[in-house]
């Protein structure tokens, strides 16, 4: 559906936060091991939206400060152009290093639409297609996440998964085109410890996404309403997705296609704000880190099929291997 207009009143709303946004916008280039938030706020439509799309910009720059981001946001600032913000948007993405161990992080804060064949995140002029973003990330081989936070968002996963990549989406389908409030609850969950399950003093991507599901599906209860909005994970590439009732904790009991390793362990080693001993932590060895925790998930997912000797015998070599680059990068 076409979202109504109110340019006036959201271009007056928006002007004093994106002036204080987009000052943190002409820092220096992203160091070795710095992460970055490209934040897209698209057209809000009406009053009602624009205020909540710059809530939800505010907090994700609070967040980047508090961790140290480089931050860029697309969609606040003046007027859009010929092609409006998709222009920016190509710009901001080819100015970033496609390799590194630095996170991009790019985040979408606004409005979907699905005409049954084609899904679209609305912007100011030119919208955005899962092809078109698709293409522009290409080149990318450094961590990487996409978090569509709009209605009709699901499409967008089936086209932007891949290794080493996360994805998540308000939806688990296109149809779900109602506005959807996923946004709003995990720009406070990507920095609340009350959402840190495993209590290392941060909050992974995984934990932020369940939270923000979490209160999504409490929303709808307490309303009484059917949900419109069902959120994905994706981490292990196969674009299908699992939702939040498919984890116990921070591991995933079920999977969309046998074969495939379960959702979730890659968003899990995604912290935006990491605590003290993360921080800790060399980019190289928390890399080194991160690779031997993905073999011990994928080593957890054929137990069944080992002997139990065989089993306990390669796990003990992957822990001790943890346990030394603990141990070697310890004060």
């Amino acid at each position: 559906m076409k979202i109504g207009l109110g340019r006036l009143a959201w271009r007056v709303m928006f002007a004093g936060l994106g002036a204080a946004l987009f000052a943190s916008d002409k820092s220096a280039p992203t160091e070795a091991g710095q992460p970055t938030v490209i934040l897209v706020v698209g057209a809000p439509g009406e009053d009602l939206y624009a205020s909540e799309f710059a809530r939800q910009a505010e907090r994700w720059a609070e967040v980047s400060a508090l961790a140290g981001a480089s931050h860029v946001v697309i969609g606040l600032e003046g007027e859009a152009g010929e092609r409006g913000d998709l222009d920016r948007l190509t710009a901001a993405l080819a100015a970033e290093p496609k390799e590194g161990p630095g996170e991009l992080w790019l985040v979408f804060v606004g409005h979907g639409t699905f005409d049954g064949k084609e899904a679209k995140f609305n912007l100011r002029g030119m919208d955005l297609t899962p092809l078109g973003l698709a293409l522009e990330l290409q080149p990318f081989k450094r961590p990487l996440t996409v978090i569509n936070t709009a209605s009709a968002s699901a499409p967008f996963m089936q086209r932007l998964a891949g290794p080493g990549r996360v994805i998540v989406t308000a939806t688990r389908s296109g149809n779900e085109q109602n506005f959807a409030r996923f946004g709003q609850y995990f720009a406070e969950a990507i920095r609340d410890l009350r959402a840190d399950l495993d209590k290392d003093g941060q909050t992974s991507l995984l934990e932020a996404f369940l939270s923000a599901s979490h209160r999504v599906a409490e929303f709808y209860k307490a309303e009484g309403r059917l949900a419109t909005e069902h959120p994905l994970i994706d981490d292990n590439g196969d674009g299908m997705g699992t939702p939040p009732d498919w984890f116990q904790g921070v591991r995933a009991v079920r999977r969309a296609r046998e074969g495939t390793a379960p959702d979730g362990t890659r968003a899990h080693q995604f912290h935006l704000v990491r605590s003290e001993a993360e921080q800790n932590l060399p980019a190289e060895a928390r890399a080194r880190r991160d690779e031997i925790e993905q073999k011990i998930a994928r080593l957890r997912e054929t137990k069944d099929k080992l002997f139990i000797e065989d089993y306990y015998r390669e796990l003990e070599v992957l822990l001790l291997e943890l346990a030394s680059i603990y141990d070697q990068n310890s004060d």
